[in-house]
């Protein structure tokens, strides 16, 4: 199980490589999900809206699995999210397991994988 998630994982960095021309690592994979998510397409960030960015990426791929809740967009257009549930108590390897299976299924949602 564990193999199989890194080699998805990989497969995903590597499909992510072919679309933007960088293989992006965890902080990166969740940067272009939140700049979809936004929806106001590629721009140049300030280092606090990138980590807002990540901020609603780690939302949006939680989202399913009723962590967060989407609470709409604000006059500029950034979405808002509620925490539901308390996140599980992971070590660091268990947490980014815990999240590249949930950007996996995200981009899957999103048919990109």
């Amino acid at each position: 199980m564990e193999e199989d998630l890194q080699v998805r994982w990989l497969k995903l960095r590597i499909k992510l490589k072919e679309r933007f021309g960088i293989k992006p690592d965890m902080n990166g994979v969740l940067l272009i999900i939140g700049v979809q998510e936004l929806g106001q397409g590629p721009q140049e960030f300030s280092k606090e809206q990138k980590q807002d960015l990540m901020h609603i990426a780690i939302c949006s791929v939680l989202l399913p699995s009723g962590f967060y809740s989407f609470d709409g967009k604000d006059d500029e257009g950034w979405p808002h999210f509620t925490q539901m549930k308390p996140l599980p108590a992971f070590d660091l390897f268990e947490q980014e397991n815990f999240l590249k299976d949930h950007i996996l299924l995200y981009f899957q949602s999103q048919e990109f994988i």
